[in-house]
Formats: structure tokens, sequence, C-alpha cells
């Protein structure tokens, strides 16, 4: 994660919250499921080979709902009054918003890697799970408890999960996977891929043939390019 806030510029005011992120307390079974202090090795690896990595399966979307997946939930820490997507605007900040009550942010910058676009309101970003939802449901999630659905949907402790962009760049992509929808920031493209193979083997998620031969052609342009992921375990949100 700092890797990730630092590439992102994040300001010194917030660097000095990361401990708190780093340490929050593992849910309950009253609390927001979290995937940020699970234990697991960091595995690293080409793009090829973490693409070969990803199960083949055939998708399928049968009896999907936005709301099974539990979003926004109180986020990596609790008590501080921010839900996910406060928390994910205030660690992307490239210029830090100032905090109201009820954790209204004003002021601040952000820079949408998706669009190569600078924006100076918080009002003015989606929130966008890389995989997004759907996708994840069609490629396994629909099997998984609800709270397994609730840690993947707010999943503050990978970088590449979730990542501020304007609304217009968010709406477009909508639910589509690389073989559909890339970013119209070309010098982006290899970063994207690689979070999509990341967030896959984070996950445990699969990909479907289409899927498969538009990651393998789009890797064939990022020569070098490596993944690392930490897999999230099924048996920690039961």
């Amino acid at each position: 994660m700092i890797t990730n806030l630092l590439r992102r510029g994040l300001p010194a005011l917030a660097l000095a919250a990361l401990p708190l992120l780093a340490t929050a307390a593992p849910a309950t079974a009253d609390g927001p499921a979290t995937a940020v202090t699970l234990p697991a090795p960091l595995n690293t690896t080409t793009l090829f080979d973490g693409i070969d990595r990803i199960p083949a399966a055939a998708e399928s979307r049968d009896r999907y709902v936005r709301t099974a997946f539990k979003h926004w939930n109180a986020g990596a820490i609790p008590d501080d009054g921010c839900n996910t997507r406060a928390e994910t605007l205030l660690q992307e900040a490239v210029d830090y918003p100032e905090i109201a009550p009820g954790c209204k942010l004003t002021g601040g910058r952000w820079f949408s890697l998706y669009d190569d676009t600078w924006v100076t309101a918080a009002t003015g970003l989606d929130v966008d799970h890389l995989v997004p939802l759907a996708e994840s449901w069609d490629s396994g999630a629909s099997t998984w408890t609800a709270r397994r659905r609730e840690a993947y949907a707010n999943d503050l402790a990978s970088p590449t999960s979730l990542i501020a962009v304007t609304a217009k760049s968010n709406r477009a992509k909508a639910d589509k996977d690389p073989a559909e929808w890339l970013p119209p920031a070309v010098g982006y493209h290899c970063t994207y891929v690689t979070g999509w193979v990341e967030t896959k083997l984070r996950w445990s998620l699969t990909a479907d043939d289409r899927e498969r031969e538009a990651l393998l052609g789009l890797a064939e342009d990022c020569p070098g390019a490596t993944v690392s992921y930490k897999t999230v375990p099924f048996d920690t949100l039961k």
C-alpha cells in the first residue's frame, strides 16, 4: 500500500496515518469485513506467468445483484468517521482535502489515472473497483460468503483493488473487462492490466477465454512487467 500511495503523491499528513491503517484490528462478527490484517506471503512473478496462474472458467452472471457486496463499510479505521470511499480519496489525494464533521471532504486535488485528468472536488470522483463487482461475481464471487464479498468490495489493503477516478471514466467502464474496455490514458494500460491480474490472483478469481486472450495480448506491450499479490485465504472470511 505504501508504495502505491507514494507513487500517487500522498502528502506527509496522510502518510502519518499509515501505521493506523496497517495495524487496524481484524473484523469481528459485528464489525466491517476487512482484509487489512490478513497474514499472507507476497507472491511476485512476471505478468505473463500471473495471467497463466488465473484459473480458466466460463463466466455466469446468474442471480447477480450489486447489493450482494456490502459497500461502503466503515473502512480500515472504523472509528475515524470515514467510510471506505472517503478513506480511498484521502489515500489518493495529491493535495490533501480538509475533513469536516461526518468526514465531509472540501478542497483537495486528485489525478484520475484512467483519463489523465485533474479533479479538484471529491464529488467529481468515483471510487472504482478495478475488477468490477459484477465481473468478480461472474468469476467466482457468486459462491462466496457475504463477509468475503464485503471484504472484497472494501479492500483497502491492496494498492490495486480500489482507485479514485473521474465519474465519467468510471461510468464508461461500467462492468467491462479488459477485452471490452481500457482506460483512455494509453500510458496507463500496463499498470491497469497488472492491477487487474493482481486483483484476480489476490481473490482467487477466474478468467474466461476472451478475457485471457485480451490480457495476454496487452502483456505483449508491457515487457518486463511483474505482478505482486497476497492471496486472501477463503477460511479467514467465513
